[in-house]
């Protein structure tokens, strides 16, 4: 199963158009995770002391844990985020807490090293932007770290959109010279 974690508010988001064409390559189905109509919410003191007691008890059942799960057990993972404020939207921050769980995403080795448990063997981060990224894509390293430091994702791969927003853009030509550099990524 195809993974795609849709960051995007919008809904005539051009990001998300550009990750369904990038899901599309990959599988005729995917699972597409809306985050901004899951009741996803920052960690809290209370909310960790109910996991810690979970995770010490190796008990992954609470429906806390689902994402993590689903996270996991991806085949391939597309994740669809704006480009925010040389990053990304709060809500993919949140769930990015909500699927970093010892003994479901990673463990550590008795020598203290983190070990991903996830199955993906890529990661797909699309992003758009009105201006120019250039080379602060915090959201996309941040992800980056993540998938292969703690997940075992070993693979990522950005596709961006630049420029969109820009006096005198064409911006059906980015988007449409975006689809076509999805498609020969994606397809290598």
């Amino acid at each position: 199963m195809v993974l795609l974690i849709n960051a995007c508010a919008r809904a005539e988001s051009r990001t998300f158009a550009l990750a369904r064409t990038a899901a599309k390559l990959l599988s005729d189905t995917y699972t597409e995770l809306d985050l901004y109509k899951e009741d996803i919410r920052p960690v809290d003191g209370d909310t960790l002391t109910k996991r810690d007691l979970f995770i010490s008890r190796r008990d992954y059942t609470d429906s806390m844990f689902r994402y993590a799960k689903q996270f996991r057990d991806a085949e391939g993972i597309i994740v669809a985020a704006p480009y925010w404020d040389m990053s990304f939207p709060a809500v993919l921050k949140c769930y990015v807490e909500a699927i970093c769980v010892n003994g479901l995403t990673f463990r550590y080795t008795e020598k203290g090293v983190p070990e991903g448990l996830c199955k993906a063997k890529r990661l797909v981060y699309v992003t758009t932007a009105g201006g120019y990224i250039g080379e602060y894509n915090y959201g996309y390293d941040y992800i980056r770290q993540l998938s292969v430091g703690l997940f075992g994702i070993r693979e990522t791969v950005c596709i961006k959109a630049e420029g969109l927003d820009i006096e005198g853009a064409d911006t059906g030509c980015i988007l449409e010279a975006a689809k076509a550099q999805t498609e020969t990524i994606l397809k290598s």
